[in-house]
C-alpha cells in the first residue's frame, strides 16, 4: 500500500524528534565535560599553574590550597591538557612569572593588583584564575567551564569536602561521629593497606604532621600531607611533593622501610608501630642508638616507654663517652610528643569514625 504524502511527513516529523531527544543528553554532556566552550585553548598542552593562597587566614584554615589544587586538576581533564601544579612559597609574587609566560594561570584572591591582566569570575570564596592579558581566548574557556561546573552537584561535593573542621580531637570531644575524616581518606586506605595499617593510624599520622593541608611547609624544609623531605622524595623517585597522591606515597613508602628496619627485633604490633612513628619523626639512627643505649644499661630496647625514661640521660654531655651512641646527645623532646600525640589522635579518630 502507498503511504500518503501527508502520512510521510507526520512519520519523518516522528522520527527526527525522537532522534533530536535521544541525542541531547550526550550533546549536553559534551558541551559540560568542553566547558560550553568551542574554543581549545588549552587542549594538548601542558598549562602550568600557581597557587598564591594564603589558607591560614581565611576560614578553609589551610585546606583552600588543596580544593584549588583538585579544580584545576578537573580543569585538565574537561579540557584535555595536562597540568603541572606549584604552591607559592611566601613572600612569592607570581604576578610577573604569569605576565612573562612562565605560568599559565594563576590562582589566587581578588584583592591582588591584577593590571594588564584579565581576571576570572569568582570561582568560591573569593578566589580568582588569572591569565596574562591578551590571552582572551583561555579567558573564555575557563569562564565558560568555571560557569558550568560551579552550578554542578559534583562542585558541591567537591567543595563540600574541604570546608569545615577535621581535628579529630575536637569532634571526639564534642562526640561526633562521622564517615569521613579527611578530603584525602581514599588516597590514605589504598596506602594505608601496603603498609598493613589501621588507615586511620596513618591518617593521625598525616593529620599531625599537615592537618591535612597540602601546602604545608616546615622551618626545616618537609613539604605537603606527610612532611616529606626533598631529599626523601627523590630517593623515592618523586619530585612533586605538593601532589597529595604522590606526597602519601612516599611518606607511606619511607614509613613501610622503617618497619621493616624494626620488624627485625622482637617487638609487638604496638611496638612497632611507636618505633616507626619514632624513627619518621627523628630519623632511623637516632632511634637505634637509643635502643643501643637501653641494651648497654640493660633496658629493655624493645619497649618504647622504657626508652623514653632513658633519653634524660641522652642529652647530658656524658653521652659522647658512650659508644653505643653514635650521633651525640639527643634531647628527644620533639620524637616524644610526636609519638604521644599521633597515639592520641589515632584513638580520637577511632572515636569519630568506628571504621
Amino acid at each position: 500500500m502507498i503511504l500518503k504524502e501527508k502520512t510521510k511527513r507526520k512519520i519523518r516529523t516522528v522520527l527526527a524528534s525522537t532522534l533530536i531527544i535521544c541525542l541531547a543528553p550526550v550533546f549536553q554532556r559534551v558541551r559540560t565535560v568542553s566547558g560550553a566552550s568551542s574554543m581549545a585553548a588549552f587542549a594538548g598542552k601542558e598549562i602550568v599553574c600557581a597557587i598564591d593562597l594564603n589558607d591560614q587566614n581565611y576560614g578553609a584554615k589551610g585546606l583552600e590550597t588543596g580544593l584549588n589544587y583538585e579544580l584545576l586538576e578537573k580543569f585538565a581533564s574537561d579540557n584535555r591538557c595536562s597540568v603541572k601544579i606549584v604552591a607559592a612559597n611566601k613572600g612569592t609574587d607570581y604576578l610577573d612569572s604569569l605576565k612573562n609566560g612562565k605560568i599559565d594561570i594563576l590562582v589566587s584572591r581578588e584583592e591582588k593588583e591584577m593590571d594588564n591582566l584579565l581576571v576570572s569570575k569568582e570561582l568560591h570564596n573569593g578566589i580568582v584564575w588569572t591569565v596574562k592579558d591578551g590571552s582572551n581566548g583561555q579567558m573564555r574557556q575557563i569562564n565558560n567551564w568555571i560557569g558550568h561546573f560551579t552550578s554542578s552537584a559534583d562542585f558541591q561535593s567537591t567543595v563540600g569536602r574541604y570546608y569545615g573542621s577535621y581535628n579529630p580531637l575536637k569532634k571526639a570531644e564534642k562526640g561526633i561521629r562521622c564517615k569521613e575524616v579527611s578530603p584525602y581518606d581514599a588516597i590514605i586506605k589504598q596506602n594505608a593497606k601496603s603498609l598493613g595499617w589501621d588507615w586511620r593510624m596513618l591518617a593521625a599520622v598525616v593529620y599531625q604532621e599537615s592537618k591535612f593541608s597540602i601546602a604545608s611547609r616546615s622551618p626545616r624544609g618537609a613539604v605537603g600531607l606527610m612532611q616529606v623531605m626533598p631529599h626523601t622524595g627523590k630517593h623515592y623517585g618523586n619530585e612533586d611533593l605538593l601532589n597529595p597522591r604522590e606526597n602519601i606515597k612516599t611518606g607511606t613508602e619511607h614509613l613501610k622501610r622503617l618497619q621493616n628496619m624494626f620488624s627485625k627485633y622482637n617487638l609487638s604490633d604496638e611496638e612497632l608501630i611507636k618505633f616507626t612513628l619514632a624513627a619518621y619523626n627523628a630519623g632511623e639512627g637516632r632511634i637505634i642508638d637509643c635502643r643501643n643505649f637501653a641494651a648497654s644499661r640493660n633496658v629493655n630496647p624493645d619497649n618504647w616507654d622504657e626508652i623514653v625514661k632513658l633519653i634524660p640521660l641522652m642529652r647530658e654531655d656524658s653521652i659522647l663517652q658512650e659508644e653505643s651512641v653514635k650521633l651525640g646527645k639527643f634531647q628527644g623532646y620533639e620524637t616524644i610528643a610526636y609519638v604521644d600525640s599521633v597515639l592520641c589522635l589515632y584513638d580520637a579518630i577511632c572515636e569519630i569514625c568506628p571504621r
